[in-house]
């Protein structure tokens, strides 16, 4: 089975074209390496594939005849991924919040005097 037509069926994407892009972009390596979307894959290789900022790590257990349902998706693909790739997304969205809404426009004159300020009164000098 074509590797776009397996991230297909197993759900990695909502669909078949999206994981063809996927794999174009170089989103997709089978064992380590760049594939392009009409790469065979067999059961036991590994797959990595970039979604989301997070590096998924799969490996083939066995090849569905077609699209399978979400409760089924386990019985073909083993789900590798470390803890610590979706640890890191849970610190991008920390690292994103602002003082202010999102849409908010950008600062005004009395936002930018604060910043500022607090930039002035919040500096580090080290002590001798």
């Amino acid at each position: 089975m074509r590797i776009d037509k397996y991230l297909w069926t197993i759900r990695m994407f909502k669909t078949r074209s999206i994981a063809t892009d996927a794999c174009k972009k170089g989103h997709v390596k089978l064992n380590d390496i760049n594939v392009k979307p009409a790469k065979e894959v067999y059961i036991g290789e590994k797959i990595m594939v970039r979604k989301n900022q997070i590096n998924y790590q799969l490996e083939i257990l066995d090849i569905p005849p077609n699209r399978v349902g979400a409760k089924l998706v386990d019985l073909y693909r083993k789900d590798t991924t470390p803890k610590e790739a979706f640890e890191h997304t849970d610190l991008l969205k920390f690292a994103k919040d602002y003082y202010r809404k999102k849409g908010a426009g950008r600062p005004s004159k009395k936002d930018r005097r604060d910043l500022d300020d607090y930039q002035e009164n919040n500096t580090f000098t080290p002590e001798t």
